[in-house]
């Protein structure tokens, strides 16, 4: 893929988010990067090359959103793929989340994205083309870590706003892909930044199964979808048909599980 798109990237400084970043940038996409630790994002910026810009943002905030859009707009002219990608985890049953916690889940994982997907889809109507890709999650469909509740709580949300979305522009808007993408585990900087830190595993697909990705694997697979656009995406080997036998029988599902 080396058709110079232009692609803006959220959570960008670590994990998934620059390795993606640095997988187009190898690829001579344009690339507008997004982040809140500048040192970090300056560093993933270089290694991804030239044409590259950053933008120090908390994508929490909508006008912090909105002048990325206008960032890259203002850079470029335009924008075809937007990925948002920013997101963090925690540690905390549903019975022991506060307030806080899940207010932060649902504006860091969930707002965000919301925001993202208000500032760039006007343009891509304008245009009659364009890319938006929310990352999310397999937990979101499959309770398999119930220790990240209100993350896989504000995934679900997430899965439901892009799925409406996707249904609200199909018609009139055919040019505008809208993709999920569900990662599993993956081996980036995610868990030690969970709030209130990552329990050791407690579920995982048994022997022969999908082993643990890099940051790199799921970059790569977010790389064939923007060549080749698709409504969602699941980035291991055995997830669909995980979510399909658990939506077959929940009750006989769970019971195994626990």
């Amino acid at each position: 893929m080396s058709n110079e798109r232009v692609v803006v990237i959220t959570g960008a400084s670590s994990g998934i988010g620059a390795a993606l970043a640095r997988r187009l940038g190898r690829n001579r996409c344009r690339l507008v990067l997004a982040a809140r630790r500048a040192d970090a994002l300056r560093a993933v910026a270089a290694d991804a090359g030239g044409g590259c810009q950053s933008v120090v943002a908390d994508v929490t905030r909508r006008e912090d959103v909105k002048r990325l859009r206008d960032e890259a707009l203002a850079a470029f002219g335009s924008v075809d793929v937007w990925v948002n990608n920013a997101g963090r985890g925690i540690n905390a049953s549903v019975l022991e989340l506060t307030d806080e916690q899940f207010d932060q889940m649902m504006a860091v994982n969930v707002k965000s994205a919301l925001y993202g997907m208000q500032a760039i889809v006007p343009h891509f109507q304008e245009r009659g083309r364009g890319h938006l890709i929310n990352v999310s999650s397999f937990l979101s469909r499959v309770p398999i870590a119930t220790y990240r509740s209100a993350y896989n709580a504000a995934k679900a949300a997430l899965n439901a706003l892009t799925a409406n979305l996707r249904m609200d522009l199909r018609r009139s808007f055919p040019g505008i892909h809208v993709s999920l993408v569900m990662p599993g585990m993956v081996t980036t900087e995610f868990a030690r930044n969970a709030l209130g830190g990552t329990p050791a595993v407690t579920w995982t697909s048994g022997p022969g199964g999908p082993p643990i990705q890099t940051a790199d694997d799921v970059a790569a697979a977010i790389e064939s979808l923007i060549a080749s656009p698709r409504e969602e995406l699941y980035t291991q080997r055995g997830q669909p048909d995980t979510v399909v036998r658990y939506f077959q029988d929940v009750g006989a599902f769970e019971r195994g599980l626990a």
